[in-house]
């Protein structure tokens, strides 16, 4: 297991009581190397002074070289402020060597009383830390924590840094240049923010989480190495400061090869649980050297410290995938989750998707599975976000921006919990006044076309099943043309759940549904659905039973699988008492599926994690989406309306049991 040990020599810098810039704390240093010359850059700050009419401790950076990385001399005020973006400190240096040239970016700050308004990027540009070259603000809305690439990617400067670092959630972001100038260009940051969460890495995992880039990232065979700070209950008092690691492709930063699963260095000398600012570690920057990582950090943003770990042994840890393992093998027919669940969980950098991501449909098209999934934001409004996989379980690609929006009026939200209508004695998940959006998508393919059926919610009026489409030419290149859609059941009516049945029968359009707490069958002899033509209650296909731990209500989760046995149904059901939503499996008859063969007396799966257990909605296990890979079913399903995960059976295994129900 990987393990940072730290310098015997820490702190390897201290304030220098006899230069009063770094008077009060000399911490956050960044190293680079040349030849065999060591050079550290790091901040200082300075005792209480008079500065641009403020009695303040102001931030310089100060440098110093050594040449064993540990032992520092020649100490001296290389960058101070200038001009008006930085005149109330200069803080936190990263420097890169590229082509020639010692890129330092810095957290300049303009205005005081600090604000993220006046919190930004500078650059100093070098060639011997003797003479500033050139100096320049670099971002013009609020980030810090910048640094370059050593080298070009791709053919570009490539960059890394933090946005929003003072207007949470924080964003780790990459940007790149054709050429210098490009790094300092005005028009270039605001075209380059216009699109930001298209630049975004997500790594928050809460949203009282706070996250910035650390030290410079450092090529390895395997991607690039970059160590960051990842400061969990940041928004409260009990803030808790880690290092943790990354490893980015080498060709495409903007991936994620492999992450740390918790901190790698915490709090725990006296010299980091003590200082101007008590329990910190901040990695500020790294240098490899054969098969030693040296980590730069400061401690309690007073000092400089050093600690090392095996370069190879961390690799190693970063680059263990998950095992296609599942949790535990029964005799019974039940699905086995994935044991690298939750698959897909929120992600705080986008807005419309930090409050949970839940109930995906899912489709196997082109040799990888397709997952459309609700997203949520903090304001309950529901989107339609997207993402993929080859092998059923590890997500390969996921968009950072919804791929359906709401776009008609009755999805857009009109009820609040104080003006929408008394929902009282109603199934909780159908109803929720602060609701709205597109939710719980289901998708059919039907000749060259995708149809997806969703639940519509204004927040107002009761949920309607609407339907779109799009080519599957435009799906499978990621042209987001949907048709307008419309909505297909009757007006008044909760109505959720829906499908259109994977094949026609006896020449006509069939779909599932649910109305009350029973799974219905509608025929419908064609799909455009023109005005005033709903989807009618034609026949029930099954509903609650009783004495079973289906008792309270039922609905479909994907669409059914067509076997020889007859079509396969996995259905949810919700079982009292505690309406605690399990699934289970119906058989239905091969040339009549409204016709039940049977039907599981037993759930084949159930909430046990915690993540099914804690969420949004407790005690959930939800799917609309169901795949079938090398007789093996995928079912992808929301866990306590906050996450998704996978769970897996063999087919022949649950056909068998159903055939001996």
């Amino acid at each position: 297991m990987f393990k940072f040990e730290r310098s015997i020599k820490n702190p390897i810098l201290l304030p220098n009581k006899s230069n009063d810039w770094e008077t009060e704390a000399a911490f956050n240093g960044c190293p680079v190397k040349k030849g065999t010359t060591v050079h550290l850059v790091y901040r200082a700050l300075s005792s209480s002074i008079e500065h641009n009419g403020i009695n303040m401790h102001l931030s310089t950076i100060g440098h110093a070289v050594s040449k064993d990385g540990i032992n520092f001399e020649k100490r001296k005020q290389l960058i101070k402020p200038e001009y008006d973006w930085e005149a109330f400190g200069c803080e936190d240096p990263r420097v890169t060597e590229l082509e020639g040239e010692y890129f330092i970016f810095y957290t300049a700050l303009s205005k005081y009383p600090f604000s993220a308004e006046g919190i930004n990027i500078g650059v100093a540009i070098t060639k011997d830390f003797k003479t500033i070259n050139e100096k320049h603000l670099v971002t013009p809305f609020n980030s810090k924590a910048m640094t370059l690439f050593p080298k070009r990617i791709n053919g570009k400067i490539a960059a890394i840094l933090t946005v929003h670092t003072d207007l949470p959630p924080a964003k780790i972001a990459i940007a790149y240049f054709d050429h210098k100038e490009q790094i300092f260009s005005k028009q270039y940051w605001n075209e380059w923010y216009a699109s930001l969460d298209d630049h975004v890495i997500p790594l928050l995992r809460s949203s009282v989480d706070h996250l910035e880039i650390g030290a410079q990232p450092i090529k390895t065979r395997y991607g690039w190495l970059l160590l960051f700070s990842y400061i969990k209950n940041y928004l409260s008092h009990q803030k808790t400061f880690g290092v943790e690691a990354l490893l980015l492709d080498l060709n495409d930063p903007t991936k994620v090869v492999g992450q740390t699963k918790k901190p790698i260095l915490t709090p725990e000398a006296d010299y980091e649980l003590n200082g101007k600012v008590p329990n910190i570690v901040f990695p500020s920057g790294a240098l490899a050297h054969q098969d030693k990582l040296h980590l730069y950090y400061g401690a309690a943003d007073t000092s400089c410290c050093l600690a090392t770990g095996d370069i190879k042994e961390l690799l190693k840890e970063l680059r263990i995938k998950p095992k296609i393992q599942l949790t535990e093998t029964i005799e019974q027919a039940k699905l086995q989750r994935f044991i690298g669940n939750p698959i897909i969980t929120p992600r705080q950098e986008f807005a419309w998707e930090a409050k949970a991501t839940f109930n995906s449909g899912a489709i196997y098209l082109d040799e990888k599975v397709h997952l459309i999934y609700r997203a949520m934001s903090k304001d309950n409004a529901s989107t339609l976000g997207y993402a993929t996989s080859k092998n059923g379980y590890t997500i390969e690609e996921r968009l950072p921006y919804p791929i359906y929006t709401p776009r008609e009026d009755f999805e857009f939200k009109k009820g609040t919990s104080s003006s929408g209508p008394d929902f009282s004695g109603l199934d909780a998940l159908d109803f929720y006044p602060d609701f709205s959006g597109c939710e719980d998508p289901r998708l059919t393919k039907v000749g060259n076309t995708l149809y997806m059926c969703y639940t519509a919610y204004d927040g107002m009026n009761p949920p309607r099943v609407a339907l779109t489409s799009i080519t599957i030419k435009n799906f499978l290149n990621k042209k987001w043309l949907w048709k307008k859609p419309k909505l297909i059941s009757p007006p008044g009516i909760a109505d959720k759940n829906a499908c259109i049945f994977p094949q026609k029968i006896n020449k006509t359009y069939m779909f599932f549904h649910r109305v009350g707490v029973s799974i219905c069958i509608s025929f419908i002899s064609d799909l455009n659905f023109k005005e005033k033509r709903w989807l009618e209650h034609n026949k029930t296909l099954f509903g609650p039973r009783g004495d079973m731990w289906d008792n309270k209500k039922v609905g479909i989760t994907g669409l059914p699988i067509e076997t020889k046995d007859g079509w396969l149904l996995i259905y949810h059901g919700v079982s009292n008492p505690g309406s605690i939503y399990k699934l289970g499996a119906a058989l239905l008859d091969l040339q009549d599926p409204s016709q039940v063969i049977a039907r599981t007396d037993y759930p084949i799966f159930e909430p046990e994690m915690v993540y099914e257990k804690e969420g949004l909605i407790p005690n959930v296990v939800f799917s609309c989406g169901v795949v079938t890979i090398k007789n093996k079913i995928f079912v992808y399903y929301g866990g306590a309306d906050k996450v998704i995960g996978v769970a897996t059976i063999n087919l022949n295994k649950l056909l068998k049991s159903l055939k001996n129900q």
